[in-house]
């Protein structure tokens, strides 16, 4: 008798701004280079051009543009095609806006975020980005990593699904500390987003 094939998961990521897309790019790369059994079936961005919608192309994954000025409505459209396209876990790559509880209730798929600092530590409402690596570096830690976590409807304050470290005692600069970081978070995003499905299966 013939093995039943492994479910492929359907993932949809929520990107925001002007985002280059690398946290996109290495979860599809992780999922198709390393026989995961997910796929990014959609890709919700704010922005109509977008250096991800690029990516999209060049990638061929579906994207589509919801603009984000009245979250309200964008919240409804991402439910309403969440729902047409049978997603079952949502992870933010970029996407910098809160949230609301009532769309984290409704939704009913996970939704997951990485975060640039090993949290609770730097994290909040206006740190993102390049702002975390500048206080981790006027701070003088000689540690930071990445944090995958669930979204709550208070800024990186969700459980957290995995975190790793790396050593910056090195940085000469919240650049360099940007750098190193920015590779924990390639690896360890489609890992995260896997292990959480395995858990809720």
């Amino acid at each position: 008798m013939e093995g039943t094939a492994p479910k492929t998961h359907r993932i949809a990521v929520l990107t925001g701004g002007r985002g280059r897309g690398s946290n996109l790019r290495a979860i599809h790369r992780h999922f198709e280079s390393l026989g995961f059994p997910a796929t990014v079936a959609l890709v919700i961005g704010d922005r109509e051009q977008t250096p991800v919608r690029e990516l999209c192309q060049e990638l061929k994954l579906p994207f589509v543009y919801v603009p984000s000025k009245d979250m309200q409505s964008y919240e409804a459209e991402v439910i309403r095609l969440v729902k047409e396209q049978r997603i079952e876990l949502i992870a933010l790559a970029g996407f910098l806006k809160l949230l609301s509880a009532d769309f984290l209730l409704r939704i009913q798929v996970p939704v997951l975020n990485i975060h640039p600092s090993l949290l609770p530590k730097y994290g909040g409402a206006k740190m993102y980005g390049m702002r975390v690596h500048e206080a981790v570096f006027a701070s003088g830690d000689k540690e930071s990593g990445a944090t995958v976590h669930e979204v709550s409807p208070v800024y990186d304050a969700g459980r957290i699904v995995l975190q790793r470290k790396v050593d910056i005692s090195d940085c000469k600069s919240c650049e360099e500390i940007a750098g190193k970081v920015l590779k924990i978070e390639h690896q360890i995003y489609a890992e995260a987003i896997l292990q959480y499905l395995k858990a809720k299966q």
